[in-house]
Parts: structure tokens; C-alpha cells; sequence
């Protein structure tokens, strides 16, 4: 289940706006599990779908930067699995950003000048993948789900059913 972000474009110059005001309101009432200013952008992960999906089984996919990663990690390490996405080069994160047309040709360069100091946190993550070849990088991403599905710790009921074979043999 992808989650779904709250995305606040700043349109106050005042670094107080009411939009962080809302945002450091929920953040205070705990309704937020992450929220982060990013390229100029305020996002937001609402708490309460979140962990009523998480209790009722489903996986979680995060599309988020590395302050909301960090605050994931804080709030729930031991069920998250962090996934570093890296473009194959400069030029194409370039042609990338300016292709998907969503921002002004300022924002473009905003998050170019800004792309350096995220990737320097590739390191926090416990899988980096270079997404050259959009069909090979959703195949990584399966590959990790399945094998982070099968670690031992996420098997609900093993003891019980290795109790039940030992008991048959």
C-alpha cells in the first residue's frame, strides 16, 4: 500500500505561516508519524491510516526524503526497511526533473543544487539501488519486499510451526 502524503506548497514568505503553524499543531498532537520541509514544500505523513493499515497486515511504501526516513526509523525500526534510490548520473536526474514538468525551471535547480547534500545520506539506509531502468528497479524493490517477508523476526506464527513439525518427528 503506497501511503498518502499531505504536499503544502508555501505561498507566505513569513518562515511562521499558517501552513507550518497547521503542520507544528498535528506534528504536536502526534497526528503526523513524519512530516518535512523539502524544496520549498511542507509533507506530511498522517499517523492514524498509517498504523490502521500496518494492523491490519499491509506493507507500507514511503516515498519521502531522508528527515521523514530518519523519523520513520525513529518511530518504528524494527518494522522498516529504508531503500536509498539513486539516479544513474547528474544528467539524468537532470533530464528527469525537467520531464516530469510539475515545477517551474526554479525548482528544478533547486533541487539540483540541493541533490548533493541528500545523497550524502545514502549511507542510513539498508538498501541503495541505482534506478537506470525504471523495470529492473521496481524487480529490486520486489526482490526486497520478498526477502524481507521471509527474515525470521516477520513470520508470524514460526514457533509455532516449527513446534508442530519437531512434535511430528
Amino acid at each position: 500500500m503506497l501511503k498518502r502524503s499531505i504536499r503544502l506548497r508555501n505561498p507566505y514568505v513569513d518562515p511562521l505561516s499558517l501552513i507550518q503553524f497547521a503542520l507544528l499543531r498535528r506534528k504536536q498532537a502526534g497526528d503526523l508519524i513524519e512530516w518535512a520541509q523539502v524544496h520549498g514544500n511542507f509533507y506530511a505523513t498522517p499517523r492514524a491510516p498509517v498504523l490502521s493499515a500496518l494492523a491490519r497486515g499491509q506493507d507500507m511504501l514511503f516515498d519521502i526524503d531522508w528527515q521523514g526516513a530518519r523519523q520513520l526509523k525513529a518511530a518504528a525500526r524494527a518494522d522498516m526497511v529504508a531503500v536509498f534510490i539513486l539516479p544513474p548520473d547528474g544528467t539524468t536526474l537532470e533530464r528527469r526533473l525537467k520531464t516530469r514538468a510539475q515545477d517551474s525551471q526554479a525548482v528544478v535547480n533547486r533541487r539540483l543544487a540541493a541533490a548533493a547534500s541528500e545523497i550524502e545520506h545514502w549511507r542510513d539506509y539498508d538498501y541503495v539501488m541505482v534506478n537506470a531502468e525504471l523495470e529492473a528497479s521496481l524487480a529490486g524493490l520486489r526482490a526486497i519486499l520478498a526477502a524481507e517477508r521471509l527474515k525470521r523476526v516477520r513470520q508470524t506464527g514460526l514457533e509455532g510451526f516449527v513446534a508442530r513439525v519437531l512434535s511430528e518427528l
